[in-house]
């Protein structure tokens, strides 16, 4: 309702009622106006009536929801179930055009303005996350791993000669990248690390003799990463942006949850001033708990989000885009800054009540002091096995009892992907010395979740010893309990 119409609706409830709405009215015109005006987070979130409002007006603006509207193409963002047609909030056209997915849609005005006011929001989220040296800030409809690969095809097509194939990649034990890799019909040359007592960290010297040997021409780039499991450390970005930058070299840094990371960000940060960094990737679900379907592709440089924008082929989904602005403009400035103070403080109590946990139970927790979201504690008392089969068990019984996140990891597993072959996958090397455990405090676990947590690994560490002195036996009287391996055979070990 306008202005004119509160002024119409006086004569129908009086002056003082219809003044009263209409002060609420022009309260959240001026909410849209600041958003629209400022492009960036509202420093107090918006409520839900708000969002809801101002996202009907939008989706009023696309040709779909027209008054007296006649499709007659193929194409005319007609939704059969009212149920998707609610949830979408009536936008049915996408975003982006078919040669650039930043493009403004003709028949989608109100798709295209919530799209781009979500790219500006996301870079303003970024920097306070603090990348402060992002300049451009583009949402893929795309998962973090296939937001890679568009990234590195981007650069391979506008950056690098004709020929050029290999990516230097300190390893990171984690299929999505690595694929993403693949898929953008590059050679993965990976690099491995060096163990600095239990931590892993980046091989500088290793990094660069494998650019020497295949010769920076070849090169796509070097994928880094700053965010990943205990122990292993975020890849010393910095200097990889130096060393980028002399060899004249694009570097991708893979920051898949290291938004939520505010020393990972500062290392990010700071590899943008002093080197080279072409771009970062962010997953939209990890870092700001959406569903999954996003990622941010960001830049010191505008032209390379550009670019990345061009290659996207045809329109996209605005699903993801639509979660993410409804989230940011919701959260605001001082709802993102809480959520990240409180997971500072959540990662404190992790590392303390895993601590006590360890010593408890004759472990170690791992001494990983770079990697501020994991922390790894041994198993190696507790299973004193190489069987695969009772390693994995105590995962599976975490997982019956509700604990999902938690990695155990063999550190003898071999796993071949797309012909490459990882010895000790999981483990992030070779040949580490201990069978580990993982947690992660990520954005939005409370102190609550972290209590419940050690209570049960402990509850489950203590039922996995029992189990093993005992050869065998169920898992008590839970009916959900995971079959037991032992046996027997394996009780001996």
């Amino acid at each position: 309702m306008d202005t004119k119409n509160v002024e119409f609706a006086r004569s129908l409830i009086g002056s003082t009622y219809a003044d009263q709405g209409g002060a609420s009215l022009r309260r959240r015109e001026g909410l849209v106006r600041v958003l629209l005006t400022q492009r960036s987070l509202p420093e107090i979130g918006w409520d839900d009536a708000t969002i809801e409002s101002f996202l009907s007006d939008c989706a009023a603006m696309d040709s779909n929801n027209f008054l007296d509207s006649v499709g007659a193409g193929e194409r005319e963002a007609r939704v059969f179930s009212s149920l998707v047609k609610r949830r979408n909030m009536g936008f049915g056209h996408g975003i982006g055009r078919s040669g650039d997915v930043a493009t403004v849609q003709p028949k989608a005005g109100g798709s295209s303005l919530i799209y781009k006011l979500t790219n500006r929001l996301a870079l303003h989220a970024s920097k306070v996350c603090g990348v402060t040296r992002t300049e451009g800030c583009l949402v893929l409809p795309l998962a973090t791993g296939m937001s890679i690969t568009l990234v590195l095809q981007t650069i391979k097509a506008t950056m690098r000669k004709e020929g050029a194939k290999y990516i230097i990649w300190p390893r990171m034990d984690q299929k999505s990248c690595f694929k993403a890799m693949l898929t953008a019909g590059c050679v993965p040359v990976v690099v491995e690390l060096k163990r600095v007592g239990d931590e892993l960290c980046t091989d500088m010297e290793a990094v660069e003799a494998e650019i020497v040997r295949l010769g920076a021409e070849n090169v796509v780039a070097v994928v880094s990463t700053t965010s990943c499991f205990a122990p292993r450390a975020p890849d010393d970005v910095v200097s990889i942006s130096k060393l980028c930058a002399s060899k004249q070299i694009p570097h991708v840094v893979n920051h898949a949850y290291g938004l939520q990371l505010s020393k990972a960000c500062h290392e990010l940060n700071e590899a943008c001033r002093v080197g080279r960094v072409d771009a970062w990737v962010a997953s939209t679900d990890k870092n700001f708990m959406v569903p999954v379907g996003g990622a941010l592709v960001g830049s010191p440089s505008e032209s390379v989000v550009d670019a990345v924008s061009k290659v996207y082929p045809g329109r996209a989904s605005i699903s993801p885009i639509l979660d993410l602005f409804i989230t940011l403009v919701s959260m605001g400035t001082t709802g993102l800054k809480r959520l990240l103070q409180q997971r500072k403080d959540v990662f404190a109590l992790l590392k303390e009540g895993i601590e006590t946990l360890s010593r408890d139970h004759n472990e170690r927790a791992l001494n990983s002091p770079h990697n501020l979201i994991s922390i790894g504690m041994t198993v190696d008392s507790s299973i004193a096995s190489d069987d695969p089969l009772i390693i994995t068990y105590l995962g599976s019984m975490l997982f019956a009892r509700g604990v999902s996140g938690t990695r155990i990891v063999n550190k003898n597993e071999t796993k071949s992907i797309e012909g490459f072959v990882f010895r000790g996958y999981g483990s992030q090397c070779n040949e580490y010395p201990h069978a580990y455990l993982t947690a992660a405090a990520a954005i939005g676990m409370t102190a609550d979740d972290v209590a419940v947590y050690i209570d049960r690994l402990g509850r489950c560490i203590n039922e996995f010893k029992r189990q093993k002195r005992g050869g065998g036996g169920g898992g008590g009287s839970r009916s959900d309990t995971p079959s037991s391996p032992f046996s027997s055979q394996t009780a001996s070990t």
